[in-house]
């Protein structure tokens, strides 16, 4: 199974980033912490400013939050970089053998657990907000 792409822990690692230094949050200073290429960060930071949850200022002039840390939860996060589909997080094999019982059955049968347990992790993620994380930070 594919994992969830990195670009939602590289954004979450950026939105932090832009809460707790806010001064010092040009595209460099960014891609230094999160230790990638700047090219990455400003893809990542288009993404996140196409949602509304950054502004990105040309040139050398950095970056900030649009809104509060404490209103920007990880669902929000996740729903701007495109991590996946909407209700695509799982996917079924494709051309199961409807000769078999299993085969015939199996979409049917384990999209429905499959969606409620893509429901259940999009919930926790709309309860943990930037500011929780950061609270954490030792």
């Amino acid at each position: 199974m594919k994992q969830i792409s990195t670009r939602f822990s590289m954004a979450v690692h950026i939105l932090c980033l832009l809460a707790t230094s806010p001064a010092d949050c040009t595209g460099d200073f960014i891609a230094q912490s999160v230790n990638t290429n700047p090219v990455i960060i400003r893809r990542i930071m288009g993404m996140l400013k196409k949602a509304g949850l950054v502004d990105v200022r040309p040139g050398v002039g950095g970056a900030s939050l649009r809104k509060p840390p404490d209103q920007i939860t990880l669902l929000d996060v996740y729903r701007a970089v495109g991590v996946v589909e909407t209700d695509q997080l799982f996917r079924i094999h494709e051309h199961p053998n409807i000769q078999c019982p299993v085969g015939r059955n199996i979409e049917a049968v384990l999209q429905a657990e499959l969606k409620a347990a893509q429901a259940a992790m999009e919930e926790r993620l709309s309860q943990t907000t930037i500011s929780r994380l950061i609270a954490q930070f030792q």
